[in-house]
């Protein structure tokens, strides 16, 4: 009786985050945030070797970026979020360039698709924030053929993002835990993927440039959800002490001898190959 609880306790605590994540995703242009990750995306799709007419499916697509780089190869290219709103602005950008990217509302842990549809699936830091992780991975390898390739990329805890939400994580009420985060460690990794194949890892770095740390701030309070949803829910005092720890997080990182701000982002791109 105790574990039968315990799971069902598991199943709405999954579905109640879902919930929340939802809404918080649609309340904000993640795209803004989003750009300095298209060369992650682009670097993915290299990796992976994705090729002409391979069928690919895109996992919490966000601003689209994965999906754009393997319409740019030729692929067959379908993507999925469970945030229409967030769907809807990277549609518009494939419409924008006539990749003829396909769009279906579907979430990581449900994939409306049959058992080995695609040749490829990625994900590029989307996956790794599923309520129900396990879930995710096992959806994600369901849908891929064996012999196909699943490739993500995830950040790592003790990187810029990683500190960026720990930081966040401590003014927030609602935390969302370095659990994200494990997905870029290679012990996670195998828990999640090992039963299902060949998993092969490498660290890279994202880099985030704009004209000032206090720039990235402003952006980033404004589009960026964790951060802005936090901001939201503190008074002016504590935003402006989050405001200051949030510049000496940039100052820790940046590497720019001018007033600009250059970080660089670690995050692990991951390719696993299905048995």
């Amino acid at each position: 009786m105790t574990l039968t609880f315990s799971r069902n306790a598991r199943r709405i605590d999954h579905r109640a985050n879902k919930i929340c994540q939802q809404s918080a995703w649609a309340s904000a242009d993640y795209a803004v945030a989003g750009k300095a990750l298209q060369m992650a995306a682009e670097e993915l799709c290299e990796t992976m070797n994705l090729y002409q007419e391979a069928r690919v499916l895109d996992v919490a697509v966000g601003n689209g970026h994965a999906s754009m780089a393997a319409a740019r190869r030729w692929c067959d290219v379908t993507s999925t979020d469970f945030a229409p709103d967030v769907a809807s602005r990277a549609r518009q950008r494939s419409e924008a360039e006539n990749l003829g990217v396909r769009f279906v509302d579907g979430d990581a842990e449900d994939l409306p698709f049959a058992d080995q549809s695609f040749d490829a699936v990625v994900s590029t830091f989307g996956a790794m924030f599923a309520a129900d992780q396990d879930r995710a991975a096992s959806e994600m390898i369901r849908v891929c053929r064996r012999g196909g390739n699943v490739g993500l990329t995830a950040w790592v805890p003790e990187g810029f993002i990683g500190q960026l939400f720990r930081l966040v994580d401590r003014h927030s009420a609602a935390s969302a835990g370095g659990a994200p985060f494990q997905w870029g460690t290679d012990g996670r990794l195998r828990e999640l993927f090992g039963v299902y194949g060949r998993i092969e890892s490498q660290p890279k770095r994202a880099v985030f440039r704009y004209r000032s740390p206090a720039d990235w701030v402003e952006k980033f309070r404004a589009s960026y959800v964790p951060v802005l949803k936090t901001f939201a829910r503190l008074d002016l005092e504590k935003q402006r002490v989050l405001t200051s720890e949030l510049l000496e997080l940039v100052t820790r990182f940046n590497r720019a001898n001018d007033k600009t701000m250059v970080v660089d982002a670690e995050y692990l791109e991951v390719v696993i190959t299905r048995r």
